[in-house]
């Protein structure tokens, strides 16, 4: 039996509580579960011994939270600090535009495969000596929507074609051609331009820093509070100052 200050914390509340704690295995569920009643009630204790105004108990609870845990707003050199350590973060994505003759042939269609590559070296090997007549054969022979605008995709991010079409137009030379084989079948590729990726400047970002710094700041108090409840507090049944305990996370 779980006690928090002789509040007992019986196995049905538990077992309620598991459906809201996904977890790899029933134990590490139930243990999550037995951690956030326990929790919920050192707050809901500590809310009734400060009277602490609501309407519901989740309502005290918010309201302690708000009086006894203050974070202060990040400050202008923690920005630029993290800005600094995770400029990967503020890239912009890399910007195509392309056209593109598709022959389909889906990768588990061996029958298909070798006549739709077949057939795309044939046209590139005809495009490599008369490249102005792309838009046509596009028109003629590409089973995309795209060959109504002679097989033109417009301005490609990543996310916005397949893998295999994007590794090809990020080393490709600029107005070069190929034959790229993807899972859908195959392409024969014409990079038009490329835009590379490029640092967002910290006045864009720091907004979404600020969010992210008070957040975690926030969290970390939370945690450290809880802590110090229950330290001050006889909890048995449960040990929630072990290393895993999610209140140490």
């Amino acid at each position: 039996m779980i006690r928090v200050n002789g509040v007992s914390i019986d196995e049905a509340a538990v077992a309620r509580e598991v459906q809201h704690h996904p977890a790899p295995s029933r134990d590490e569920a139930e243990r999550s579960a037995e951690t956030a009643l326990v929790v919920r009630e050192l707050l809901a204790q500590r809310a009734r011994e400060r009277q602490i105004a609501g309407a519901s108990e989740d309502e005290r609870i918010a309201n302690l939270v708000d009086l006894e845990v203050s974070t202060p707003d990040p400050q202008p050199e923690e920005v630029a600090r993290y800005y600094r350590r995770n400029a990967l973060r503020f890239m912009t994505s890399p910007l195509y535009e392309a056209a593109h003759i598709f022959f389909p042939a889906r990768a588990d269609d061996e029958g298909a495969r070798p006549a739709a590559q077949a057939k795309a070296e044939a046209a590139l090997a005809r495009l490599q000596e008369r490249p102005e007549l792309f838009a046509e054969f596009a028109e003629t022979l590409s089973a995309c929507s795209s060959k109504e605008q002679g097989g033109a995709l417009g301005q490609v991010r990543k996310g916005d074609t397949n893998p295999e079409l994007e590794r090809a137009m990020a080393t490709m030379e600029v107005g070069s051609i190929a034959c790229v084989g993807s899972r859908h079948g195959y392409h024969v590729l014409r990079l038009d331009r490329r835009a590379p990726a490029q640092q967002l400047p910290i006045e864009q970002v720091r907004p979404w820093i600020e969010d992210h710094l008070r957040t975690s700041s926030r969290r970390t108090a939370i945690a450290q509070y809880l802590q110090l409840l229950a330290a001050q507090a006889k909890i048995e049944g449960i040990d929630v100052a072990a290393a895993d305990s999610p209140l140490v996370q």
